[in-house]
């Protein structure tokens, strides 16, 4: 009697994404378009095409209020994704698979070597590969600079307040800058990234297929096959870690939240435009010198 050897199939997609993190996506990726499609023309309003947008779009108030309901939806996605990741981080013990380290270093040069046809390999690179670690850190700097400056010009009076008039200018450039700088990005590196050199249906779909898993993440196969991908937790240390976080979250949320309510509230200054003035102006009558014949 024969040994007869069972070959069990090799799944042919992975689960990348749960659920929350493409609603996640969702919002960050409506708010960011709203932003850059009512805030862009605001920045070239001198140009020929910027104000014509802007009419399109119902007119710079309405444009206005549009801009700040789409960063308040960012604003509360970003507090969102700082409670989750924290959870993740310190009750669930997850890797910091997001951290930048040296060997992002050594595979983004071995990436251009294989470019350009000096190196036959390219990288192989676990869960994100160093452009998308890249594109995560810039996406966070940049809501950073983003709020503080979107805050300077959304209380231009509470800024002078506390720093020189000359701040809010400043930050109007700052803002504009990072704007254009991120719309750039996206257009640029992440479309092509994403959706021109492979199409990445892995954020809409919560699932990556065995052929990409291969090309863009084959250290992460390899530790999902060996088992070794995700850490076994223990359930009484799980419920311990999450006692502990529970309130400190709260707290921190609620903290947030009503600096959110202020930060919206606090002014309206930078939203209504004060319509045409007409001024009189009192110019005194020039002395005319008295002609005497």
């Amino acid at each position: 009697m024969s040994d007869v050897k069972v070959q069990h199939a090799e799944p042919q997609y992975y689960v990348r994404f749960n659920r929350w993190q493409r609603l996640e996506h969702l919002v960050l990726m409506t708010s960011f378009t709203v932003l850059g499609l009512t805030g862009i023309p605001q920045l070239f309003a001198t140009s020929v095409w910027g104000p014509t947008l802007i009419g399109w779009m119902g007119g710079i108030e309405f444009v206005r209020i549009v801009h700040r309901v789409a960063a308040i939806f960012l604003m509360l996605g970003t507090i969102y994704h700082g409670g989750i990741v924290t959870y993740r981080i310190f009750v669930e013990r997850v890797r910091l698979t997001m951290m930048p380290g040296w060997k992002d270093v050594t595979d983004a040069l071995q990436s251009l070597s294989y470019n350009l046809g000096i190196s036959k390999n390219p990288p192989r690179m676990g869960r994100y590969t160093f452009g998308e670690k890249a594109e995560y850190w810039a996406v966070i700097w940049g809501t950073v600079v983003m709020i503080i400056t979107g805050f300077m010009l959304w209380n231009p009076i509470a800024t002078a307040r506390f720093l020189p008039g000359e701040f809010i200018p400043v930050a109007k450039v700052a803002h504009g800058g990072e704007g254009l700088l991120a719309v750039l990005s996206i257009v640029v590196w992440h479309m092509y990234h994403v959706h021109v050199k492979s199409f990445n249906r892995s954020m809409f779909t919560g699932r990556i297929s065995r052929h990409e898993m291969e090309e863009e993440h084959p250290l992460e196969l390899e530790e999902i096959e060996q088992g070794i991908a995700d850490r076994p937790l223990d359930p009484v240390s799980v419920r311990r870690r999450r006692l502990i976080f529970a309130p400190v979250a709260v707290v921190i949320s609620v903290v947030l939240l009503t600096g959110l309510y202020f930060f919206v509230t606090f002014e309206q200054t930078a939203i209504t435009t004060i319509p045409r003035q007409s001024i009189e102006v009192f110019v005194p009558a020039s002395e005319v010198p008295e002609v005497r014949p």
